[in-house]
């Protein structure tokens, strides 16, 4: 079942609250998982990785605060400068998120607007030249 745009409304709304989220990083991290590039770079327990980004999304698109509350201002930059980004782990991070945007079906729009944001997201994590 195809997602319907409605653009009066928040990304958060139109795209089904929390469940998509819930869902959108439960794919995401399915691939992260058995990525031997990626799965290095987070810890055992995938549980608490999976939270932080299922709030930080929810919040950016217009969901509950909540990612804030519990964690302050993301400064994403600084929360990802302990692990060494590259091209080719910002590449296998985004191949996994735009898999699990694709998997949920979403109004063509509403697809690009976050395949969009979550491209530029990858970039700007790039912190090596590896």
């Amino acid at each position: 079942m195809r997602l319907k745009r409605e653009p009066e409304q928040p990304a958060y709304e139109r795209w089904g609250g929390e469940p998509f989220f819930t869902t959108l990083i439960e794919r995401f991290y399915e691939g992260v998982a058995t990525d031997p590039l990626l799965r290095p770079m987070y810890p055992d327990d995938l549980t608490e990785s999976k939270a932080h980004l299922a709030l930080f999304l929810i919040q950016y698109w217009g969901g509950p605060r909540a990612y804030s509350d519990q964690r302050g201002h993301p400064r994403l930059r600084m929360r990802h400068a302990p692990f060494v980004i590259g091209r080719a782990q910002s590449d296998a991070w985004l191949r996994h998120m735009t898999d699990a945007v694709h998997a949920a079906d979403m109004d063509p729009a509403d697809e690009r607007e976050l395949l969009d944001y979550l491209g530029m997201a990858a970039k700007s994590l790039v912190n090596a030249s590896t």
